[in-house]
């Protein structure tokens, strides 16, 4: 077992939760396997009951899947993580584990589309109050604030406008109340950002982001502190959205590069952002990188880098977004991030479509914007890609 004595993140991202069988294997097994074997009835029964330590069943007991919950966890600086089968998955663990009918969640606008629906059309349907602010008006965070509060919730950056919450100020506002901040991580990941060590209780992830990072599983992760993990392992253990074996084995393999990816896409997302921002036919470039964004002090004092998703609004309305976007020959339509290969989407009518008119509008989805995750292709060929599609505007 690999036990972390105050390793570096990069060292933690290819050896935390290592464990190996007798068979001495270098690589992470898979256990393909849906149950165990007991040495007897009683080992059975004391596993069941949670007298005993060992695996029980796979919905919510996998060797390889465990790995990958330590790792990151060790990652994230928690105590403790617990997977699931998507990232939606993971914030609808927390939801059922953490809250009952009566309690609150306030949430940031600027969070993914399907997020918003879960908190609108599900956890209202079952008695749960939500309230929606915008990430960056501390007084109407703490204007919603009331004694049934019990989450505050956001990404910071946020989806897809890249703006940048204070966690630690938000964190300080969520104790003051009784309640916890959790925090998309997503944009960012542990190697750019630690919401933990800034005074936030809880981070989830879409591990089918860039903690994969090359496009080919779906999944989701919790991480915090044990005694909040362990009601979600309840939940887990009950309704089963649980990750597979297999899924979790590609999830360890991304770990082992995130942090030179991670890297790379900033350093690729922060020239692109660049080069955006001097075009005729781009009206804003949204991305904490550039100095004039509203966000860049406040990321550069909590992140160590700015991430590879960016977005910008073009000169025109939906259909001059749509030709920028159809003129594209490397960037992949497609509404997935954090890919190795870069990806271009029209957030209002693919990942943001299921809001009303009214919910875009506050949360700043306008028709003329589109979104970027910058791959780790030669960014002078993702500028000459976009180029093209940019040409037409002027036509």
């Amino acid at each position: 077992m690999f036990e972390d004595d105050g390793y570096s993140l990069e060292t933690l991202a290819v050896r935390a939760g290592q464990v190996r069988s007798d068979e001495g294997e270098h690589s992470e097994a898979i256990y393909l396997t849906s149950s165990y074997v007991f040495p007897s009835a009683a080992e059975a029964a004391a596993r069941f009951s949670g007298e005993s330590p060992g695996n029980v069943y796979s919905r919510y007991t996998n060797p390889t899947v465990r790995t990958f919950e330590q790792r990151i966890a060790a990652l994230e600086q928690g105590e403790a993580a617990v997977a699931t089968s998507s990232g939606m998955a993971a914030i609808l663990s927390l939801c059922m584990a953490l809250l009952k009918s009566g309690d609150k969640v306030i949430c940031s606008r600027s969070v993914f589309g399907t997020t918003t629906a879960l908190f609108t059309r599900y956890m209202e349907k079952f008695g749960v109050r939500v309230a929606f602010v915008d990430l960056t008006d501390m007084q109407a965070w703490r204007d919603a604030l009331d004694g049934d509060t019990k989450l505050l919730f956001m990404e910071t950056p946020s989806n897809p406008l890249c703006e940048v919450a204070d966690i630690r100020a938000l964190a300080d506002l969520a104790h003051s109340a009784g309640a916890q901040l959790v925090v998309d991580n997503c944009f960012c990941t542990p190697a750019l950002q630690r919401p933990l060590t800034l005074g936030a209780d809880i981070v989830v992830h879409s591990a089918t982001k860039y903690l994969d990072g090359q496009g080919r599983c779906v999944g989701g992760v919790v991480v915090g502190r044990k005694a909040v993990m362990d009601e979600l392992v309840i939940f887990l253990r009950t309704a089963g959205p649980s990750m597979s074996p297999f899924n979790a084995w590609v999830f360890l393999k991304g770990l082992e590069t995130l942090s030179l990816r991670m890297q790379a896409h900033s350093r690729n997302a922060l020239a692109l952002a660049w080069w955006l921002d001097e075009q005729p036919g781009v009206e804003k470039v949204n991305y904490t990188g550039l100095p004039k964004n509203a966000g860049h002090l406040l990321a550069a004092s909590q992140q160590s880098g700015f991430g590879g998703v960016l977005s910008f609004t073009v000169r025109g309305d939906r259909e001059e977004a749509w030709k920028v976007i159809d003129a594209c020959r490397i960037f992949s339509v497609t509404a997935n991030l954090g890919d190795a290969k870069s990806t271009i989407v029209h957030p209002a009518t693919t990942t943001h479509g299921r809001l009303s008119e009214e919910e875009k509008a506050r949360a700043g989805i306008t028709e003329n914007l589109i979104r970027v995750s910058v791959g780790l292709e030669d960014v002078e060929d993702l500028q000459r890609d976009l180029a093209r599609g940019l040409a037409l505007l002027a036509k």
